[in-house]
């Protein structure tokens, strides 16, 4: 379940306080967020609280200087928008003289969020002259305006409550971006605070070439104006114009910006994490909570080079009917602005063209089998309504009967749904008249992901492969996601099972990513001390590579030992481990017993074990235990991580300990092992013996329990060194336990 993060207006920091005026209580107000006497609700005091501790890890603008870089990071249309229209608003009443904010990387994007901040800021609704909004600025007019706007708040005998706040927004564009840049250039910026906001931060704004870079062995300080992509050049161009800024990155996927170099312009300092309202539906609801809402398109119904498709699959015919039969519902209830269904077939034009053809065929040919008099036709066609009337069931209890949904309802809106191919193939992108008609279908690829809100959506038909199955792009396809708690039941999504199997991945790795970020939201740590690693299902990537400087490497566990490969790097960490392990072991010698095993087995063979919980075993003997070398040092703190997300819900469930080949940890005779030409470990484990015949020892790999961890420590003498009593470990993952994680190496 979403975590709920408690947020105090309070200094914990020493950073700087900032006031909460109309300009923000108004907006949230006009929004809706109030209780009946005009106080904010609880809703609306979360998203101030949250807005609040945005703006104060924002440059405060009384200093003369700052140049801070943050992200904020929320769910896939959760609400972002709101956030940072809030936060602009917020800015102006602490005096920010400027606010940007780059507002995609189309016409349509810009417009929309252009048009959503002058609604939400009711810029044409009132007369107090508190903005001057620009979108895309590039002629001398506009240059003026900017300038005389500025002299304002450089007036002293001119009142502050009249100065106007700046707001451009700019298409994430390089012309559009220089033109912003070059006209801005010539102000006189000094002193004036001003907040930068990326929108979707992630997308085309990180240095495109930074893999190319890393090849040719460039350092990532020393790349010149001509070594980094454009937009990125433009985007720290115009950061470079302004004195005192924050630069915040918005965005639902921050795999991109959490692993680009951390020295990295872009690379953000500290993060913040949104909280949706109670309403949000996301992937834990869609794919953990409510399976019945996500239905597999059979492999046959996928269209492929090898597999193409000459009629319109069984699967779509299904989503079709239960997104009519909602529609007749939501007709009667007239609780909602609209219902609309998405097909989402793939990114080719042509692909689109056909599946619309099918979709109004096939709504044509169901309203004259409706309307006709060919009873068994329709009686017929009503079955299949019914099947899915059934599968509707299942999930809304207050489905209205059959028949009161496939009367003369279902013929009008199987005629008067819309039908609407959202692409350039004819010319511009169309825009959606939502207010226009109730029901919709839209039938589109890329036009229709990231930034892409879409109204009353409730079944989605997406027969697109993951592709190169890089997170990021696949999780921003999600629009099923969004305030859906009081209409869920008659949501649905269809994709293939390898598409499902990665969004259920998808949560566990957003998860993982969003509690890994939690302390450093909480206490405004930098991000620079981020471990940058994320459990992440081997079957995905994490972004698209040209932009990741640094390799990354993968680590799994589960159904596997885990060993140490060189636990003698230094004397010093020799005795450290040593100390580490008498302290755990003094305190808790009465717990251990001699193990259970052949009684024939050598003294060798005889192991000392206890039970022990896992958060013990964690808190007082691994996290004190150290391992330096490169094979070694990563894996192993992978490891601790993924246990102490584990005790988090498992905190009482213990493991085996295993003291190998001793009787008493007072008198530990330890054995001896050869190192290889890497100057690791050769053959930790003891094999089997006898190799053949009847079994007295089965080796050191059997000795554990294949369903709890299991950690073996072993006391070791390296032949030809002069390395003796060396502490090391070995540790059995179960497969339950296990997980897959990539790290910035």
């Amino acid at each position: 379940m979403t975590e709920i993060i408690e947020i105090q207006n309070q200094n914990q920091n020493g950073d700087w306080q900032p006031f909460v005026g109309d300009e923000t209580t108004e907006l949230l107000r006009s929004k809706g967020f109030t209780n009946s006497n005009r106080s904010l609700n609880q809703s609306g005091e979360r998203i101030l609280d949250e807005t609040y501790r945005i703006m104060q890890v924002c440059g405060n603008p009384n200093d003369q200087t700052n140049n801070e870089t943050g992200i904020v990071i929320g769910y896939v249309q959760s609400g972002k928008t709101l956030s940072f229209t809030t936060l602009t608003a917020l800015a102006r009443d602490n005096n920010y003289q400027i606010v940007i904010v780059i507002a995609g990387v189309s016409t349509n994007l810009v417009n929309q969020s252009t048009q959503r901040l002058a609604d939400d800021l009711r810029l044409n609704t009132r007369f107090d002259r508190k903005w001057t909004l620009l979108q895309n600025p590039n002629s001398n007019q506009e240059a003026e305006t900017i300038e005389t706007t500025l002299a304002q708040w450089a007036d002293p005998t001119f009142p502050i409550e009249r100065c106007r706040t700046l707001l451009i927004t700019v298409m994430k564009n390089t012309s559009h971006l220089n033109n912003l840049v070059n006209i801005l250039a010539g102000q006189n910026l000094t002193g004036v605070p001003t907040l930068i906001i990326d929108d979707e931060g992630d997308q085309a704004s990180l240095n495109t070439r930074a893999r190319w870079a890393a090849r040719q062995n460039i350092d990532i300080e020393s790349l010149t104006e001509n070594q980094v992509s454009t937009i990125y050049r433009r985007i720290n161009a115009l950061r470079n114009v302004f004195p005192h800024h924050t630069f915040l990155q918005y965005t639902a996927t921050p795999q991109a910006n959490l692993f680009i170099n951390i020295m990295d312009r872009l690379s953000p300092n500290f993060i913040k994490l949104l909280t949706p309202g109670p309403d949000y539906t996301g992937g834990i609801d869609f794919f953990r909570n409510n399976p019945n809402l996500i239905l597999e398109i059979p492999p046959n119904e996928i269209p492929t080079p090898t597999n193409p498709l000459f009629e319109i699959p069984e699967s779509l015919k299904s989503a079709l009917r239960i997104f009519f039969l909602g529609v007749v519902a939501g007709e009667m209830q007239n609780n909602h602005r609209n219902r609309t269904m998405l097909v989402h077939p793939s990114r080719l034009q042509g692909d689109h063209n056909e599946f619309t053809n099918w979709i109004r065929n096939t709504c044509n040919s169901w309203q004259r089998l409706l309307s006709g008099n060919d009873a068994e036709d329709r009686r017929e066609l009503i079955d299949e309504f019914r099947t899915s009337y059934n599968q509707l069931q299942m999930t809304v209890s207050d489905l209205p009967s059959f028949e009161t949904l496939t009367g003369n309802d279902l013929i009008h809106a199987l005629r008067y749904t819309q039908i609407v191919e959202v692409n350039s193939r004819n010319g511009v992108t169309p825009q959606i008249p939502w207010n226009d008609f109730y029901s919709w279908i839209l039938v589109g690829g890329q036009s229709m992901d990231r930034g892409f809100t879409v109204e009353g959506l409730t079944v989605t038909y997406m027969p697109r492969n993951i592709g190169t199955g890089n997170v990021d792009t696949i999780q921003q396809r999600a629009r099923f996601f969004g305030y859906k708690r009081g209409y869920l039941g008659y949501c649905r999504v269809f994709l293939d099972q390898v598409t499902i199997d990665a969004y259920n991945f998808i949560v566990e790795h957003e998860e993982d990513v969003r509690n890994r970020l939690l302390e450093f939201h909480l206490n405004d740590r930098h991000l620079n001390d981020l471990d940058r690693v994320a459990v992440l299902n081997q079957m995905l990537n994490l972004t698209r590579r040209n932009i990741i400087y640094d390799d990354l490497d993968r680590d799994t566990f589960g159904n596997d030992w885990f060993r140490i490969n060189a636990p003698h790097d230094t004397d010093e960490l020799i005795e450290a481990n040593r100390n580490a392990l008498l302290t755990f072991l003094q305190s808790r010698a009465g717990l251990f017993n001699q193990d259970e095993g052949h009684p024939n087995r050598t003294e060798e063979q005889k192991h000392l074990v206890a039970r022990i919980t896992i958060q013990e075993c964690l808190e007082h003997l691994l996290n004190n235990l150290r391992y330096t070398r490169e094979s070694d040092s990563a894996t192993y703190s992978s490891l601790r991580g993924i246990l102490k997300g584990y005790i988090e819900e498992h905190s009482d469930e213990e493991c085996l300990v295993y003291l190998m080949s001793t009787n008493s940890y007072e008198n530990w005779t330890p054995r001896t092992r050869r190192l290889n030409r890497n100057d690791e470990i050769q053959q930790l484990f003891q094999g089997r013996n006898p190799r053949t015949g009847e079994v007295i020892y089965p080796g050191d790999s059997e000795i554990k329990d294949e369903n709890l961890l299991t950690i073996q420590i072993h006391l070791l003498n390296l032949r030809d060194t002069d390395f003796q009593n060396v502490p090391t470990i070995a540790i059995w993952i179960p497969e339950h336990m296990g997980a897959d994680l990539i790290r910035q190496v």
